[in-house]
């Protein structure tokens, strides 16, 4: 049957993935995860049936299950059968409470087992979407910025804050994904996606702050102590949070990875002595890093890629990430916390870490930082010792062409600062880049769940300049994509009105021209080009 895959950046020369994943799934997982996506929106149509608001029950589940399907998350197709299977049980609960059965849940389901699902899938893939492949390609916009919206509301949720708008926006999205709609009509559910994605980010933002406290300037250690140690990698802080209790006293120090490395600047987990630093690079790296760690390794959410051999006996996963022969640590029961001894006791037998590098990294630039040094920024602008801020957020990668961003970064003027939130900041976050009058010239606002303290940032300082439009800021948006919760990012950043957004690598190729050209068009997105003319543009400006 094959697979048809063309949701993350790096997918087999810019076609989409029809036999195996760059990511490193095959066809049968690829298979099953469209089936989930089905079986989603099969759900979504039981729920729209509903009068009120849709159940905190149902907008979790469906989170979870888009979630599952978001690049590198989840590659353990028994658990993504589970899912499939949770997700089809519900939508017949629902079913049942109003009788209503609709095509989409007649047409396609003869049984639940693996290869009754399997035998579906052709039917039920991206290209089932619509014939026309301009409305498909709307339709992939709003499919592929559901996921990354859904992985942002899940760990909201994990900190038990919700918001029944998002939830409602689910169903009315995913049941609109299985009907025949304009292009006009499916144009404007793309900008809706972007504005709930804006909604979803904020609730992030305030649960993560409450709960943890404002990011404050930090400084972290990439170096090693002597002590076994825990990596833990992924987005999930409160992961982190349980981590940290059940091995403090122990012996056993923990250190961040990748997306994680933000935590450091959480007030909450300053107070833990054993939590030492971030090990090692962006999440494509981690098949060298994580053998060179020694101790066992907790993947929270997605960036995992195929497991190597020499480190497979101690790799962990949870929540919604998964890997085939991996260990999983089971979700903590109702009020209860996860429990994390299996990776404590095989610390305690493991070397500590090989040190990959010695030095330190500053950040913790989120909005609540930058808005308290707000009249030093003000000024320096004023002055001119800062003439532009160029936001270069986002996702990193295995690509060489990747190497533009890092180049841009040091060939940028002095008189410019970088914002950056994801792990796209790992290009250029240890090049030795200097301040401008006490400002660091990166200002690391965090994860790419963070990505919300970008734009707080520009409407505020829009709000100073008393400007009427945000584009007539001295900013300029160089954004790298990857995966799905980058197009989220992205589709948020066009609701607030953002144009001339250089997007790369590439352009996501589940654009069709027609599409493309009406972006451009509407809000001037374009490619990036060569570093030297980028640069030039961008201080000009255009």
């Amino acid at each position: 049957m094959g697979m048809s895959c063309n949701q993350c950046q790096e997918s087999i020369q810019g076609t989409g993935c029809t036999v195996r994943g760059v990511c490193g799934k095959d066809e049968p997982t690829a298979q099953l995860q469209d089936v989930l996506v089905y079986a989603t929106e099969g759900l979504a149509l039981a729920a729209e049936k509903l009068e009120g608001s849709v159940s905190l029950n149902v907008g979790q589940l469906i989170s979870e299950s888009l979630f599952v399907t978001v690049t590198n998350t989840n590659f353990d197709e028994d658990a993504i059968v589970a899912q499939i299977r949770k997700t089809l049980a519900v939508r017949d609960e629902l079913n049942a409470s109003h009788d209503h059965y609709s095509d989409h849940d007649a047409a396609h389901w003869t049984g639940s087992s693996k290869e009754a699902f399997l035998s579906k899938a052709a039917t039920v893939s991206i290209n089932s979407l619509s014939e026309n492949e301009d409305l498909r390609s709307l339709k992939s916009l709003v499919l592929y910025g559901l996921k990354g919206l859904a992985a942002y509301t899940d760990h909201a949720a994990i900190l038990g804050y919700h918001d029944d708008a998002i939830y409602d926006f689910y169903v009315k999205a995913l049941a609109a994904l299985t009907k025949e709609l304009s292009a006009d009509e499916l144009t404007g559910l793309v900008l809706e996606t972007g504005g709930v994605a804006v909604k979803a980010m904020a609730l992030l933002d305030q649960a993560n702050t409450t709960t943890y406290g404002h990011p404050e300037i930090t400084t972290v250690s990439t170096g090693v102590g002597k002590n076994p140690g825990i990596l833990i990698s992924g987005h999930d802080l409160r992961d982190l949070e349980e981590l940290l209790r059940q091995t403090e006293g122990t012996g056993v120090d923990v250190y961040t990875h990748c997306e994680m490395l933000p935590a450091h600047y959480y007030p909450a987990f300053k107070k833990y002595a054993h939590f030492v630093g971030n090990y090692g690079g962006a999440w494509w790296s981690q098949d060298k890093e994580f053998d060179t760690f020694n101790g066992p390794i907790l993947m929270t959410t997605n960036c995992i890629v195929p497991v190597r051999e020499a480190y497979r006996n101690r790799m962990f996963t949870t929540g919604m990430a998964g890997y085939p022969g991996l260990k999983h640590i089971a979700a903590r029961a109702e009020g209860g916390t996860k429990d994390f001894s299996v990776l404590v006791e095989l610390a305690k037998t493991c070397q500590p870490p090989k040190e990959l590098e010695n030095g330190k990294i500053v950040g913790g630039f989120a909005h609540n930082q930058v808005l308290a040094l707000a009249d030093k920024v003000v000024d320096a602008v004023k002055s001119g010792a800062i003439k532009r801020f160029v936001v270069m957020a986002g996702c990193d990668g295995r690509h060489a062409s990747r190497r533009y961003y890092t180049d841009v970064a040091a060939a940028l003027p002095e008189g410019t600062i970088i914002l950056t939130a994801g792990c796209a900041k790992y290009r250029y976050n240890k090049l030795e880049l200097g301040d401008i009058g006490g400002i660091p010239r990166v200002l690391d606002a965090g994860q790419c769940n963070d990505s919300y303290s970008l734009a707080v940032i520009a409407l505020k300082l829009k709000e100073v300049f008393e400007l009427d439009d945000i584009n007539d800021l001295p900013i300029s948006f160089d954004i790298a994509w990857y995966e799905q919760k980058a197009v989220t990012v992205l589709l948020a950043l066009l609701f607030l009105g953002v144009k001339g957004i250089r997007l790369g690598p590439t352009l996501p190729e589940f654009l069709t021209p027609n599409v493309a050209a009406v972006l451009v068009e509407k809000f001037g997105i374009k490619p990036i080009g060569t570093v030297d003319a980028d640069i030039e543009a961008m201080m000009a400006g255009a």
